[in-house]
């Protein structure tokens, strides 16, 4: 079974074709607040370029759990879920990415999760990346739902809906191996379209 692990963490960021930019620092005033977020399943290619970039921003440059890259042979066959957040409606920067892959049957595994440090005031983020993944999977008939949880993040996951199974250490790092209770996250009929969250909203 292949080994990942499902992180709330930071990102850096660089531009974006067509104007869009792909995450972390953006060039819009710093005390500027969208009107909504997208989360939804990447559909273009400026979407997975950004959420890539996030992705090393995070596991490479900052945690350094990986030297340059943190692609894997689960990202050929993967889908790719992010996070935009949006003016006038338009996507205007990549905010947080996570990861979906069907390892078994029936048998999905979510990872490399991140959401941008710039945007973690916005708590609910991060929250609404899991249950896209796994409203995401349960469509797709998925049966069981599973992601290795850095250690600090367990009582997140607890909250949302998730069991530990068991505990372990990967890239020198200890994670909790857990399972999504799928009563709480029912299947989900366009994940393209994804969810809308506004700011100051409730879940």
């Amino acid at each position: 079974m292949a080994r990942l692990h499902f992180d709330l963490a930071r990102g850096l960021g660089e531009r974006a074709p067509g104007g869009g930019v792909a995450a972390g620092f953006c060039e819009l005033p710093l005390d500027w607040s969208p009107a909504e977020f997208r989360i939804k399943l990447a559909t273009l290619p400026w979407e997975r370029e950004a959420a890539h970039a996030l992705r090393r921003a995070v596991f490479c440059a900052e945690q350094r759990v990986f030297e340059h890259d943190d692609r894997d042979a689960i990202d050929e066959h993967a889908e790719l879920i992010v996070a935009t957040a949006c003016l006038a409606g338009e996507p205007q920067q990549v905010v947080g990415t996570v990861r979906i892959h069907r390892a078994a049957p029936r048998h999905w595994w979510g990872s490399r999760l991140a959401v941008a440090a710039d945007w973690r005031r916005h708590g609910r983020l991060g929250a609404t990346l899991i249950r896209l993944a796994v409203t995401t999977a349960n469509a797709r008939g998925c049966d069981e739902f599973l992601a290795h949880v850095q250690a600090q993040n367990e009582p997140l996951f607890r909250r949302l809906g998730w069991t530990t199974l068991g505990r372990e250490t990967l890239h020198g790092r200890e994670h909790c191996r857990m399972r999504a209770d799928l009563a709480v996250y029912p299947p989900h009929p366009a994940p393209e379209a994804g969810f809308v969250l506004r700011p100051g909203a409730g879940r």
